[in-house]
């Protein structure tokens, strides 16, 4: 196991009838921005119930985040925060209205340049403001960790950022206002936390078993529960159980000792970035891709998920990979997720464009022990034509 650090601050409040606490997460006296989505909440009532908490409070509204949260709208954030004097601020929606807030709390205090920098280059967070989250959606784990991504709109660029300045003081997690969701962000948030399990968990052996059987865990209720909530958001019972996997997935508890890869994020971004496919739907075409390219680099990872998440014993080491592949494509396909390319009208010019990207950038090798060239970013999408 790997030498490692844990730091996680968020609390996280789980459960019905929960916002009746959100006035006491919150010093009193302060102005508060809420920062809301496309008006989901104003349909399933969570907006007049956030309000009615925070009856006793300045609150600022701004709406329309984006699926896929822009830098331009967060930036209009920014300048209404700075007028305003806004204080604190809550997010209220799914990962990306979260992700949006964080960005806002860290450009509203940063003073050493173009806050796109905060993305571009990595510049250091020095300070943000406090944030509080209301969780509607389960997917991203962003209620619950220290990350954010936000693409710019105007150049196609999609970057993320961490800093432990934009851990919420504390999350909600709705389960119950999930239960209007589509079945498409159902099927998103799935593969969503399923992905981020796998991006920390099938990298190489680390010697981290308590690790290993935490991410595995979690794949096991995902495939068991996540169907349940996809037939049928309203089921409680089972959209609780999707909603803490979520978190759970990306929270830092199974990285710890461990290491991550994030490639198949960094190549899904740049689909997203150019051709507006939802997150995890990229992630879904991206994913089997990387392990046919990396079969043998990954051998013995793959190995150990086809039988303990698949339970695959039977056949050669290669036909228990293909199965293993197989059965995860399937299961993304199940939820109406395609797993190819095509079925995106993309075809060889989009894989041009996107390694032709990480070239300009001179990006030679990202991911696990630095094992995606170039070459490999080529063949993987090639793989899902």
């Amino acid at each position: 196991m790997n030498n490692f650090e844990f730091y996680n601050p968020v609390k996280i409040i789980f459960g019905k009838d929960q916002l009746k606490k959100l006035p006491l997460q919150i010093p009193s006296g302060q102005k508060i921005m809420m920062i809301y989505g496309g008006g989901s909440i104003k349909k399933n009532g969570i907006y007049t119930q956030v309000l009615s908490a925070l009856r006793d409070y300045q609150v600022i509204e701004f709406g329309g985040i984006e699926p896929n949260p822009h830098y331009e709208t967060a930036m209009k954030a920014v300048e209404i925060i700075k007028k305003e004097n806004v204080g604190f601020l809550l997010a209220v929606g799914g990962g990306s209205v979260i992700d949006a807030t964080k960005f806002i709390a860290a450009a509203t205090l940063y003073n050493a340049g173009d806050p796109w920098d905060i993305l571009a280059k990595n510049t250091v967070v020095k300070a943000s403001l406090p944030i509080g989250t209301v969780l509607t959606l389960p997917a991203t784990g962003s209620e619950m960790n220290m990350g954010s991504v936000i693409t710019r709109k105007s150049t196609n660029e999609k970057f993320s950022f961490l800093t432990p300045f934009s851990f919420p003081k504390f999350s909600i997690l709705m389960p119950e206002a999930a239960a209007s969701l589509p079945q498409r962000q159902v099927a998103n948030g799935i593969v969503d936390a399923y992905v981020h399990v796998i991006e920390q968990y099938l990298t190489y052996p680390s010697n981290a078993p308590l690790q290993d059987r935490f991410a595995e865990s979690i794949l096991l209720t995902l495939i068991e529960e996540g169907p349940k909530v996809y037939l049928n958001s309203a089921d409680y019972n089972a959209m609780v159980n999707l909603m803490w996997c979520a978190t759970m997935a990306l929270n830092g508890t199974i990285s710890c000792g461990v290491s991550g890869d994030w490639s198949v994020h960094m190549i899904g971004h740049e689909l997203t970035a150019f051709y507006e496919i939802d997150h995890a739907r990229t992630l879904a075409i991206v994913l089997p891709g990387i392990w046919k390219a990396l079969r043998n680099e990954k051998k013995e990872k793959l190995l150990q998920y086809a039988n303990r998440v698949w339970n695959i014993v039977d056949g050669s080491d290669d036909e228990k990979i293909d199965k293993a592949i197989q059965k995860t494509v399937d299961f993304f396909e199940s939820l109406e997720i395609p797993t190819k390319l095509s079925s995106y009208n993309l075809d060889t010019n989009a894989v041009n464009r996107i390694v032709d990207r990480f070239e300009e950038r001179k990006w030679k090798a990202i991911g696990d022990r630095q094992l995606i060239t170039l070459e490999v970013v080529r063949k993987a999408l090639e793989f899902q034509l």
